[in-house]
């Protein structure tokens, strides 16, 4: 590759604001970054007495350079996060976190359902959030429903109520589907939840208060004890929640890099409650500065992960940055509204970024202390085993029960532990059920089969089994044709099956060793298999639960949710169905004699 002419293409460049693309010898993009002075950001990559590191390892392998001029800093900002987004460069900070975060639904219906939702939002209804986790939602809507009892059921389990089900019973809802409610309360109950999840806790006391005092004039002693009830379960659930202070809306950020892994903190407090926290892990270059990090993940997390109404009003972070004011603009664009860095310094928000800082202190020290654990454990198995190289390894795994819902897990492990985005399920299909030998022939058919990239050849395939699964394994390799071949290694679980007492068979049964329970090495072999164990087993119990869960008549053509709900009417129920005849299911409003003869084999058939 010719090198870059600098000096040609600097001459090029204008001193105005704007975003500049560093490509590397196959067209592909290398960097972004954005300057408010184009010609002497650029200018600066091109010294001859640059001191990073990572900035010279970039120079070295630019082909070339492209710039795009903006009005202002800000717009530039933007632009350089859309295109970090669209490239994500080898040499950027890169922000990778693509999951949705979770919101509360509450649904444009008659009578409204809550409940968690996660992804587009597709339906109709109001969002409330986002939360930082699952775990954080389904708190809330435990402590909503002790408070305000509206339905939180399917709505397909909603339409096909004759009578009030056992959440009714616990007075955690308040029946609307078979009228135990009028419309005009139910709203009622609605309007307040609507207050309760946007914080306003104290309006919807007073709410209640006044409708105790009313019921308690209109001699109605039954419905004030409930709504007293109600008063205080809220009151309780205020006790819980409410922090000292009066900050309605901020993000407090906690920042630590160390020893290569950087790890940032967020806190979020919503309406003077903390909504929960998280912590990230960017994807960084080797080399990067600590002074890059902060500013790009605050662009990346609030111009890509959060949007509109989800951004606070303040943003609570350490030190001031240099470019303070471009971020802020930039984020406020994005926002809608004007958002505001603050460096906290004293009072309540040092404190929570005090707090922040220090769990995001821990999180490295974790994140160091397991990466530092791993390479240990990879460095013994490598000298075990007497490899010349491992980076990559695979482990298989079989489960079922007593022969059903067969499911066959590969789990991936890379020198830094698990890669999840890596591991793979198999439904295990036209073998005998039982035969985990059969199975684990399927698995690795379907796993390697078509493989052609020898870089996605693992340094060892692990056998959660003994002689027979690791055979298995043998006659599949046996044919196998590309260059790189990985080493089978069969574990074999002690006569008492505890840990430590494993037995190792390195491509044969005729080679078995036995290591102490304190090698590292074994411990690697260990996780990884109980990790395979664990991703089968999950699986496994995913499929056999939703066959025993799901309805023989979901899975009918022609059979579509008002014949079913029919069916369920008219017989009694599931039970009544499953014990109708041909004739008798025929008799059902809808159904045709074809129909029934579906229905009765499918019913009988499972």
């Amino acid at each position: 590759m010719p090198p870059f002419d600098s000096s040609a293409f600097l001459k090029t460049v204008p001193g105005s604001p704007g975003v500049y693309r560093m490509y590397g010898d196959k067209s592909q993009v290398i960097y972004v970054g954005k300057a408010k002075d184009l010609k002497k950001r650029l200018a600066s990559y091109f010294r001859s007495n640059v001191d990073s590191v990572k900035t010279r390892a970039l120079v070295a392998n630019i082909a070339l350079v492209e710039f795009t001029v903006t009005n202002s800093e800000t717009e530039a900002l933007i632009l350089e996060n859309n295109l970090i987004k669209q490239f994500m460069p080898k040499y950027n900070v890169l922000l990778r976190d693509d999951k949705s975060f979770p919101y509360i639904l509450l649904t444009d219906h008659k009578h409204p359902r809550i409940t968690a939702h996660r992804g587009p939002k597709k339906v109709p209804g109001q969002y409330f959030g986002p939360y930082p986790s699952a775990g954080a939602v389904w708190e809330s809507l435990k402590l909503l429903q002790k408070v305000i009892p509206i339905r939180q059921c399917e709505d397909g389990f909603y339409r096909a109520r004759t009578r009030p089900c056992l959440q009714y019973q616990l007075k955690l809802c308040s029946a609307p589907c078979v009228g135990k409610i009028s419309d005009e309360a139910y709203a009622g109950q609605v309007r307040l939840t609507r207050l309760f999840l946007q914080g306003k806790n104290q309006q919807v006391i007073e709410d209640l208060v006044q409708q105790m005092d009313a019921a308690s004039t209109a001699l109605d002693f039954e419905l004030a004890a409930q709504l007293r009830d109600q008063i205080i379960a809220l009151r309780k659930v205020q006790e819980q929640q409410a922090v000292s202070g009066d900050h309605d809306e901020m993000d407090v950020l906690g920042f630590c890099y160390l020893h290569g892994v950087a790890a940032v903190h967020v806190l979020y407090v919503r309406d003077q409650k903390i909504l929960g926290t998280k912590t990230y892990f960017p994807k960084l270059p080797q080399q990067t500065e600590a002074d890059e990090i902060f500013p790009a993940f605050l662009l990346q997390f609030y111009l890509n992960n959060m949007g509109g109404q989800q951004i606070p009003r303040e943003i609570v972070i350490g030190e001031p940055l240099e470019d303070a004011d471009s971020i802020a603009a930039a984020i406020s664009a994005a926002a809608g509204r004007k958002v505001v860095l603050n460096p906290a310094k004293r009072g309540e928000k040092a404190r929570y970024l005090d707090l922040a800082n220090k769990n995001a202190r821990t999180a490295c020290d974790t994140k160091v202390s397991q990466a530092a654990h791993m390479a240990a454990r990879y460095r013994a198995l490598k000298q075990t085993l007497k490899l010349d190289a491992l980076m990559r390894m695979e482990c298989f795994d079989i489960s079922h029960t007593m022969g059903s819902q067969t499911m066959a897990s590969c789990v991936v492990f890379n020198d830094k532990g698990p890669d999840k985005a890596e591991y793979r399920r198999f439904h295990v299909e036209g073998v005998t059920p039982g035969d985990d030998y059969a199975a684990m022939r399927f698995a690795l058919q379907k796993r390697y089969g078509k493989l052609q990239d020898e870089v996605r050849v693992p340094d060892i395939v692990l056998i959660d089994g003994g002689a027979g699964q690791l055979n298995q394994a043998i006659e599949f390799f046996a044919g196998w044709t590309l260059a790189k071949r990985p080493l089978l290694l069969g574990v074999a679980k002690g006569t008492s099956r505890k840990p430590g007492l494993e037995t190792l068979l390195i491509n044969s049964a005729q080679h078995a060793i036995n290591l102490p329970a304190d090698d590292p090495a074994l411990h690697l072999i260990q996780h990884i298999r109980d990790e395979a164990h664990r991703f089968a087993i999950t699986g496994h119990r995913q499929q056999r639960g939703k066959k025993f869960t799901q309805s023989p008549l979901e899975n009918i053509a022609g059979i579509g949710e008002k014949r079913r709900q029919a069916l369920l009417q008219y017989l009694g129920g599931l039970q009544g169905v499953l014990k109708a005849s041909v004739a008798e299911l025929a008799t059902v409003p809808g159904i045709s004699k074809a129909q029934a003869e579906l229905i009765y084999q499918a019913c009988h058939n499972n």
